[in-house]
């Protein structure tokens, strides 16, 4: 099998613009609608909102990659980064390396691409590793990169990437190429750059590990400088939700260069991770006005208990909280679990449900589920409800 950088036509692609127009359409005004909304929100709003996000995606693109990371520290890392106030905890390596790429490329997504930002960004993501030969340069191994899955003895290659000696002419090639599509007669649509941009680094590969979170890195900047803006687009995090169709869509996309399959999967992904932005931007509104109304009349129990409630975000506490989980959380008897969620429904801070053993409290702000978003054959835009 010849995989897409053995082919002659090789790295032209090509692809149906038009099954792309649609979502293409509604991304640049979804876009300019999110931007208007967050514009509006307090300052002390729009630091929590960036610092949030941000963590989300620090934590989920690591995720996709099996590697799991503490929020806070990483929330820790990136709120130090950004001059905000914040504990004083120790920030493990991993944490603060993903933290501190997040925040460059927050700050610097209108900056060209080059070869000393992604050394950069490399060196940041792979911080406290040891085992690796090559950190902060492209990959020298003479062995190939290959994407394998399955057992040592009987493994299943999925694909096989450039050799290394190929590596910095084809970065090269492809920094070129990224650069020159933001502007002129070379322009592409930003749903389009950005998919391209991410398929097209993952087929090289360049580096010895930590493609995956440079890769998504490069493909959200592709969004932000295609809006003007940091986009604080949800994308990681809506990829771990769809991780299999992700591999399975990347790996049938690199044994040919025709590529209509991939941008229209990708185009979905990225409006679902739009919307699941701004059901987090709403939820931080609603919260804000709750916390505001109910400022005088919480004790410190259920503060305890609602902040921690609202840490669960748009999609809510899953199923419900108990008089036992409150108990806990608050650090309290029964009786007076019981007690304080009383309180809590008469003030209208929560509403219940169920009788006795089943009494379920839940938040009364309204609950904003995201659907999962695909785009149909014809370029229409389908949402499908999750249940």
């Amino acid at each position: 099998m010849k995989w897409n950088w053995q082919q002659p036509d090789w790295p032209r692609f090509t692809w149906a613009e038009s099954r792309l127009e649609k979502a293409e359409e509604r991304f640049l005004l979804i876009g300019g609608q999110f931007i208007g909304t967050v514009r509006h929100l307090a300052e002390e709003d729009r630091d929590l909102l960036t610092v949030e996000a941000m963590s989300d995606e620090a934590v989920t693109t690591s995720r996709i990659e099996g590697e799991i990371l503490d929020r806070d520290s990483v929330q820790s890392s990136i709120r130090r980064q950004l001059g905000l106030a914040g504990d004083r905890r120790s920030v493990k390596p991993a944490e603060q390396g993903i933290g501190e790429m997040m925040v460059h490329l927050f700050r610097h997504f209108a900056d060209p691409l080059d070869k000393a930002m992604l050394f950069d960004w490399h060196r940041m993501v792979t911080h406290g590793r040891t085992d690796l030969r090559d950190i902060g340069s492209y990959r020298t191994h003479a062995e190939p990169m290959q994407v394998v899955s399955g057992r040592i003895y009987e493994p299943s290659v999925h694909f096989e990437a450039p050799p290394s000696d190929r590596v910095p002419a084809e970065m090269t090639k492809y920094i070129e190429w990224f650069n020159r599509t933001t502007q002129g007669n070379e322009t592409l649509p930003t749903l389009t750059r950005a998919g391209i941009a991410h398929l097209y680094f993952e087929c090289i590969h360049p580096f010895e590990d930590g493609n995956g979170r440079i890769g998504r890195a490069i493909a959200e900047k592709a969004l932000a400088q295609g809006l003007g803006q940091p986009t604080l687009t949800a994308l990681a995090a809506t990829i771990l939700l769809r991780r299999k169709g992700y591999y399975d869509a990347l790996e049938a996309a690199n044994k040919c260069n025709e590529i209509t399959g991939w941008l229209a999967w990708f185009a979905g992904v990225c409006l679902e991770a739009q919307q699941r932005t701004i059901a987090h931007v709403e939820f931080l509104i609603d919260k804000t006005k709750l916390l505001d109304r109910l400022r005088d009349q919480l004790n410190e129990r259920q503060k305890a208990a609602l902040l921690r409630m609202l840490r669960e975000g748009p999609s809510g506490f899953k199923g419900g909280l108990s008089a036992g989980n409150y108990a806990s959380i608050a650090k309290t008897s029964a009786a007076t679990a019981t007690r304080d969620l009383t309180e809590l429904v008469d003030m209208g801070a929560l509403s219940r449900t169920g009788e006795l053993r089943h009494t379920r409290y839940h938040l009364t702000i309204p609950l904003r589920p995201v659907p999962s978003i695909t785009i149909g054959p014809a370029g229409e835009i389908i949402e499908t409800p999750l249940r």
